[in-house]
């Protein structure tokens, strides 16, 4: 068999995919109603890569109260990093959307361009994340998180305790998923 090449949709998911066959069950209304959940999935991965592009090259956008100007201008005049990966083991990892660690004061703020409720644990495990991988003691800093959602800027600053107990979590848990893979492996 000489099989058909598609390599213009390699490595892309379709919409109607067989691997995610739930809509075969769907009236036009939840088709509908999916198909705009996933199209704003799209722009928002299209404004987290244009607002890591302004930040990257310090284009700050029009002062407003919009959501995606009251990140970008932030980040640029905090000079933080843009798409930072913080890695503790391959099963537990995640890219902070912009971050920060300077004078012993972690900053991590987070664009949501959705409507969903976002949640501080996000950010609070980035923040673990970054004390596990570069042997920070949270005690011994200053952590500001930022959710920036439907043109609001939620501010939170936990307490060290939480998020060293969060890293004991990731640690424990880390460990116990390494455990099961060896036992699978047996």
């Amino acid at each position: 068999m000489k099989w058909n090449q598609h390599y213009e949709i390699q490595d892309k998911h379709a919409f109607l995919s067989p691997s995610n066959y739930h809509w075969i069950n769907y009236d036009l209304k939840k088709l509908k109603q999916t198909f705009e959940n996933y199209k704003m999935s799209e722009l928002g991965t299209r404004l987290h890569a244009f607002a890591s592009e302004c930040i990257e090259l310090g284009q700050s956008l029009p002062k407003s109260k919009k959501t995606l100007n009251l990140y970008v201008n932030d980040a640029i005049g905090f000079r933080m990093q843009t798409e930072q990966i913080l890695y503790y083991s391959p099963n537990c990892f995640g890219t902070a959307d912009s971050i920060c660690f300077r004078n012993n004061e972690l900053r991590i703020h987070d664009l949501k361009t959705g409507v969903s409720p976002a949640s501080m644990h996000q950010l609070e495990i980035y923040a673990a994340l970054f004390c596990l991988e570069y042997q920070v003691d949270p005690k011994d800093i200053f952590i500001e998180l930022r959710l920036y959602q439907t043109n609001e800027v939620v501010v939170h600053n936990p307490e060290a305790q939480d998020i060293q107990e969060l890293m004991n979590k990731i640690i424990f848990l880390d460990k116990e998923l390494e455990k099961f893979k060896r036992e699978a492996d047996e």
